[in-house]
């Protein structure tokens, strides 16, 4: 199993890149995993203190959990990978079912930040975008899908976003074996990325 692990801060592009990798790759030989889907269970926290959890520190997640399941994929287990729900800080019942593939990407924030994980990986990805374009994205995304206001958002960007990104986040970019500056938009990075992962899988087969 070939296993990319693909960081960068809240807004950079993240989602797009691994999209557009996974659109480029043949279809039943790669999956995803989301850290989002990692984070600790809130629901024993009073909702009125939930919308002040830091999910921007490795604190946040749980990591036993995510290195438990990428083990047994690589063991050619089916895991059974949680869901957040970001409305309401809590994880689901629901689960989603995976089988193992040849290619796994794991994609979050701070995937790059514990050093187990990263051992695991055979590819290091950091994608870097400018901060304000990150914020824009930030405020976009939350404004529809998670109910905020764009002036919660800013408050939250200034408080907790920027100062997390810069103390936990960005310092990760040193173990990237790749960097892809502006994100989904960086159609060369993403090519040649793709290419790799490719030539990789034939040598397997």
């Amino acid at each position: 199993m070939f296993i990319i692990g693909i960081a960068g801060g809240t807004g950079s592009g993240k989602t797009t890149v691994v999209r557009k990798i996974m659109e480029r790759l043949p279809k039943g030989e790669v999956s995803c995993i989301s850290q989002d889907s990692y984070y600790k269970d809130s629901s024993k926290v009073p909702v009125e203190e939930r919308q002040l959890i830091n999910f921007d520190e490795p604190a946040a997640f749980d990591w036993d959990l995510l290195l438990d399941h990428l083990k047994q994929l690589r063991e050619g287990k089916p895991i059974e990978m949680p869901t957040y729900s970001f409305i309401t800080c809590t994880r689901q019942e629901e689960t989603v079912h995976m089988e193992p593939h040849d290619v796994v990407l794991i994609e979050g924030i701070l995937v790059l930040s514990n050093p187990k994980l990263r051992k695991m990986m055979d590819i290091k990805v950091f994608v870097d975008a400018d901060g304000d374009d990150r914020l824009i994205r930030v405020i976009s995304r939350d404004c529809i899908e998670r109910g905020r206001t764009p002036q919660m958002v800013i408050d939250r960007y200034q408080r907790v976003l920027k100062p997390m990104h810069l103390q936990h986040i960005e310092p990760t970019k040193r173990y990237a074996n790749i960097i892809i500056p502006e994100g989904g938009h960086n159609e060369v990075a993403i090519n040649l990325l793709t290419d790799y992962i490719k030539s990789r899988l034939n040598l397997k087969k």
